[in-house]
């Protein structure tokens, strides 16, 4: 079983922030399966596939950001999924919008969703998919993650739609090393 968990905040003002990429893009891998996050449980909005003969969660808590921890913990002890089958879809200040990189483990680099999911989890040893948002240093970055895409940015991420689609899909197929080697790009 994989669990597969996009990270942002609820609430329709934050349905097209930055800091929302990861809601966005389960919500998209949700759709192009011919289903919708229609189930909750511990405080998160989920469905159940079954993908190449394997049940898969996609995830959307439904606590803040820096509460994300706390319901990917739940899923993972009532579901029993392997720390080693989970991939986190989370923004990343550091990379260009339209960039994206898959990683085995690491630090939160500041995020607060991390930081809570490594609190619960009790370690960094987590698979990740950073999804570029770009950074504004003339913007305070609470503003900036909490503020809308432009129109030129929303296309550069509608643009990486399929993409990232690909990228879960083969999360599901592939061992996670041959996975980053087929799409971090140098």
């Amino acid at each position: 079983m994989k669990l597969i968990v996009g990270l942002g905040n609820i609430g329709n003002c934050y349905d097209n922030t930055r800091h929302n990429i990861g809601f966005h893009f389960i919500d998209y891998f949700a759709s192009k399966e011919n289903s919708n996050i229609n189930k909750t449980k511990f405080n998160g909005q989920y469905i159940e596939l079954i993908k190449n003969n394997e049940k898969i969660i996609l995830l959307k808590p439904s606590l803040y950001m820096n509460l994300s921890g706390i319901v990917v913990k739940k899923y993972i002890e009532y579901f029993k999924i392997a720390i080693e089958d989970v991939l986190i879809i989370h923004d990343d200040l550091d990379l260009q919008i339209g960039k994206f990189k898959l990683r085995p483990n690491g630090s939160s680099a500041g995020h607060n969703g991390l930081k809570n999911i490594e609190q619960n989890l009790d370690t960094q040893n987590y698979k990740r998919l950073k999804i570029g948002i770009s950074k504004d240093s003339a913007k305070d970055t609470k503003d900036y993650v909490l503020g809308t895409f432009t129109k030129q940015e929303k296309e550069t991420i509608d643009e990486l739609k399929d993409t990232i689609y690909n990228v879960i899909h083969d999360f599901l197929k592939y061992d996670f090393e041959e996975l980053m080697s087929k799409y971090n790009r140098k």
